[in-house]
């Protein structure tokens, strides 16, 4: 492979402005990651050590091998919703190692509203489940959960996507051979009772752990019974009674150990095995990305330059370098794994969508991971290109993306509007994991594009109706609502506290995830038995 030779000029006003720009973005990205997991009103800090219990991150950092890494997942989700906070949806969720294997924890914050499960808690997990199926991971689940917020239960409760969706799931990981451990430490309530239920081993905590269907409060009302929360569903009762649970805690600390010793003893997992080679880091400061990236989502910026600064070696094998230009593909290592990476320089023609179409085929044959680096307005649209078949075309491209069995993994480096988002493998596309920098931007279109949409469909409106056109007041009123909107809901952190993704990147740390995530991948297969291919509209 060939070195990527750049064309940076670091000392440049350009680069110094964008540097800028973008470390300013970096540093509101660490300030709000710092919230959402440390800080949390000292009444609820003192009431968890009051209840003898750790807070969470002070688990996670037992539960995990020392000096290794944990891959967060959606550690912004539900910012800035419901009261503000309620911090990452309630849970801290991650891909980490405990003894020796990759496994996926999810743990419930008690620190935050008493663990209560809200909208965002449920659509959290569920997509935590969806990791631990594509990935085939262990699943760990560190529960202290007071049950579903209930003046929200209307969206936690009845549709397919909603709490019911986490048991019904839990019964499918099963099927799959995957394991499921949980360790009660809290109040484990209604719909928070199923899950401990449903699991292959239960770890309970005495004294605080507690499984029930209904808590003291609704057992009281319901049949006159005074009886505590421990009397109803301690580690007692369901370690010697019920059976529901399997080992007997006498505190936090303990039932960490236990679920290390269980994690231990799990069957070995062969990996999928890759042509990998020595890792190497690049051979340009990563950090350069920064002035890189343009400022301003309007003006262009080669790719290549971001691939140079995250490819082992900063080494690069072009594919098809001088046929659709708009489009660069190409072949990589990333920590020793190999890659095929898809990067725009611009909007997407027939021959760019062509040439991904074959670069996709030609990596899923083998067995070769995609990165795609989203920076992309849309395919291009116009009568000459609808008579030259950009639909049809950009029909492969999307048809390849969708039935590709290799992992796939995508990042916003910038804009993300239209089906440019589709083709290049955005949310709905199913990449094992998707990420935003925080100068991205995701929607159907931008503002001002989707302003002048309908301002000229009101003027055509106004025309077959033999009204005058607009004036430019009216033109205003239209517009500034909709731009205002749009940067609103097409802001990267709009789009993490939705759980769109999977969390806001610093630039710098992209390479390292990406090798995180393509590690955590290979614990499943790559190919079972679809090898094909969906209809091409040739």
């Amino acid at each position: 492979m060939d070195v990527i030779e750049t064309r940076i000029d670091t000392s440049s006003e350009e680069y110094l402005k964008n540097f800028e720009a973008m470390e300013a973005l970096v540093a509101d990205l660490k300030k709000e990651l710092h919230k959402a997991r440390f800080e949390r009103p000292q009444k609820d800090i003192d009431r968890l050590a009051s209840q003898g219990k750790m807070p969470v991150r002070e688990k996670l950092d037992l539960l995990l091998d020392r000096n290794t890494p944990f891959l967060e997942i959606a550690p912004l989700a539900a910012r800035g919703m419901y009261d503000g906070r309620v911090h990452a949806a309630g849970l801290v969720a991650g891909i980490g190692v405990v003894e020796g294997r990759e496994v996926l924890i999810v743990a419930s914050d008690a620190m935050i509203k008493g663990g209560a499960v809200y909208p965002m808690g449920v659509k959290k997990n569920l997509r935590c489940q969806t990791i631990c199926m594509e990935n085939r991971l262990p699943m760990i689940t560190l529960l202290d959960s007071a049950g579903a917020y209930l003046p929200l239960q209307s969206e936690i409760f009845p549709d397919i996507d909603d709490g019911g969706r986490i048991f019904y799931n839990q019964a499918v990981i099963s099927k799959m051979g995957i394991p499921q451990i949980t360790a009660v430490m809290g109040l484990c309530t209604a719909g928070g009772a199923y899950i401990p239920a449903m699991s292959d081993e239960v770890v309970h905590v005495k004294g605080t752990g507690a499984i029930f269907l209904g808590g003291p409060p609704l057992v009281r009302a319901a049949t006159g019974e005074e009886v505590t929360a421990d009397q109803l569903g301690g580690a007692e009762v369901h370690c010697i009674e019920s059976g529901v649970s399997d080992y007997f805690a006498e505190d936090d600390a303990h039932a960490i150990s236990i679920v290390r010793k269980i994690v231990a003893a799990l069957p070995k997992n062969p990996k999928e095995r890759l042509s990998m080679r020595e890792p190497r880091p690049p051979i340009y400061d990563p950090k350069e990305i920064y002035g890189i990236v343009s400022r301003d989502l309007k003006v262009p910026y080669d790719c290549r330059e971001i691939i140079a600064r995250m490819v082992d070696g900063s080494e690069f094998l072009e594919f098809k370098e001088l046929y659709g230009p708009t489009l660069v593909c190409g072949f990589a290592y990333i920590h020793g794994y190999p890659v095929g990476i898809l990067g725009n320089n611009g909007i997407l023609f027939s021959n760019s969508a062509l040439k991904a179409t074959q670069f996709i085929q030609i990596c899923d044959r083998r067995k070769i991971p995609l990165v795609f680096l989203q920076n992309i307005n849309g395919y291009i649209i116009g009568s000459q290109y609808e008579r030259l078949g950009i639909t049809k075309d950009g029909h492969k491209m999307v048809n390849a993306v969708s039935t590709c069995t290799v992992p796939k993994f995508t990042v916003i480096v910038g804009a993300s509007f239209g089906a440019g988002n589709y083709g290049m493998c955005g949310r709905g596309y199913s990449p094992r994991f998707l990420w935003m920098w925080p100068n991205a931007q995701i929607g159907v279109m931008g503002g001002e594009q989707a302003a002048g949409v309908l301002i000229t469909l009101k003027n055509d409106q106004n025309a077959k109706a033999g009204l005058p056109p607009l004036t430019p007041e009216e033109e205003e009123f239209i517009r500034q609502p909709i731009v205002e909107a749009a940067k609103k809901e097409g802001d990267a952190y709009y789009s993490t506290a939705n759980i769109w993704d999977d969390g806001i990147l610093d630039p710098v740390d992209t390479r390292d995830v990406l090798g995180l995530a393509i590690s955590a991948a290979l614990n499943a297969p790559i190919r079972d038995d679809a090898t094909g291919f969906g209809i091409f509209r040739m």
